[in-house]
């Protein structure tokens, strides 16, 4: 019985090791990171100042976070789907950014440092173009669970009440970043609502 017990302990420690190793290898921490600088922080608030970003980016439907496929064409992109046939390694955040309509917008993953310095591979999809992120000062609030129009909203309104307070006039257009892949848990997500600042 206690033998039993003993197997059955050795086995959960052993299932719960490789799951933490396998999500650490696919979590945020295992991939190059958009560079920024800190200016200020304020508990979930910062204000960032980032450089120019060179990114792969393709139309979505915003309340799809991804499902319409956008998502995939990007990835199809950095497994190969480009005129080197070249394998661009995954960074983050992904950006969101809605349109004027505020139902449709850009995705986009960031490009690696060296490949940006190098050479980056053209698209092979027609729907996926290589774009310049201007860089510039941000008000950026920091929150967890899943993106939506909702987790969105209320980000923005805490943003923009941290802005009114500190005086801080900002863009009207607004960006939403996402950290995780799908499967990690709402808790452990890191999200982020930007703010250009004028």
């Amino acid at each position: 019985m206690i033998r039993n017990k003993m197997i059955y302990i050795a086995l959960t420690a052993i299932v719960a090791a490789f799951s933490y190793v396998g999500w650490k290898l696919t979590a945020r921490g295992a991939y190059e990171s958009a560079e920024y600088a800190v200016l200020d922080s304020d508990g979930a608030f910062e204000i960032r100042e980032y450089p120019p970003l060179m990114m792969a980016t393709t139309n979505m439907q915003i309340e799809t976070q991804g499902d319409d496929g956008s998502f995939m064409r990007l990835f199809r992109y950095i497994g190969g789907a480009n005129d080197a046939n070249q394998k661009v390694a995954m960074t983050t955040p992904v950006f969101m950014q809605p349109d004027a309509d505020e139902m449709e917008g850009q995705m986009g993953f960031v490009i690696p440092r060296q490949v940006a310095e190098e050479k980056i591979p053209e698209p092979a999809e027609n729907n996926v173009e290589i774009r310049e992120r201007i860089g510039g000062r941000f008000a950026v609030i920091q929150f967890d669970g899943r993106i939506n129009s909702n987790s969105l909203a209320e980000a923005e309104d805490r943003l923009r009440n941290w802005m009114t307070a500190r005086e801080l006039l900002g863009e009207v257009e607004v960006e939403s970043a996402g950290y995780d892949p799908p499967w990690t848990p709402g808790p452990l997500r890191r999200n982020e609502v930007l703010i250009r600042l004028q």
